[in-house]
């Protein structure tokens, strides 16, 4: 079994393909390519986080029959973070933040460093704290990863505060496939080399601009 992270489907949206420049000519082919996408990597054992706006809220775009005629054609056992659409559209779940906690055991040091528990505190993996939700302004400062939905195509990675991040879980940015915990830290670590190359181009900047300034003198 493999756990996968994704948000904002928006099903049946089709206003969603202009206002997030998605690279669809109509919401069927939309709707045909997220279930195609889904499905070549997530398998029916699989468990899927989902964080938010599944399909487009109330009447004939977000009714009980349509939610549940998505979610049929779909692999994997999903755990629904509420989104921002999903007050009306029949979704119906109760969970609007979820925090993973590190697993602190002798089996995740001697056996599986990647082990997983559900329990009523949270989802526990590995050494990370991390708090899931739809929003990001809804991030916990506190800990050092969120992952959010709702901001789609804006970016992948950013900067929350000094010692949190924020990464954006929406398809537009990861090409509308479901990703892995491999992948996530995959996009955080490029990112934070990206920014370390931006403090050593500042530096070097301010160098730069000192040693003009004491030539000139």
């Amino acid at each position: 079994m493999n756990y996968w992270w994704t948000s904002d489907y928006h099903f049946g949206h089709a206003n969603i393909i202009k206002y997030c420049n998605r690279p669809f000519e109509t919401v069927e082919e939309m709707n045909e390519v997220i279930i195609r996408k889904h499905n070549e990597r997530v398998k029916p054992e699989d468990t899927v986080f989902f964080l938010g706006d599944f399909i487009f809220k109330g009447g004939k775009e977000g009714g009980e029959e349509r939610y549940r005629e998505f979610e049929r054609k779909l692999n994997g056992k999903f755990i629904f973070i509420k989104g921002n659409h999903d007050r009306n559209n029949s979704l119906k779940t109760i969970i609007a933040k979820m925090y993973i906690h590190p697993v602190r055991s002798r089996m995740t040091e001697t056996s599986d460093r990647r082990l997983w528990r559900l329990t009523s505190n949270g989802v526990h993996y590995g050494s990370k704290d991390i708090c899931m939700t739809h929003r990001a302004e809804d991030a916990d400062p506190n800990v050092p990863w969120n992952f959010c939905g709702h901001v789609h195509e804006k970016y992948k990675v950013k900067r929350l505060d000094a010692k949190s991040l924020v990464v954006n879980l929406c398809v537009e940015v990861w090409n509308y496939y479901p990703v892995t915990f491999e992948e996530i830290s995959s996009a955080v670590s490029s990112f934070k080399r990206e920014e370390k190359k931006g403090i050593k181009s500042d530096e070097s900047e301010k160098c730069r601009i000192n040693v003009e300034k004491e030539s000139d003198a």
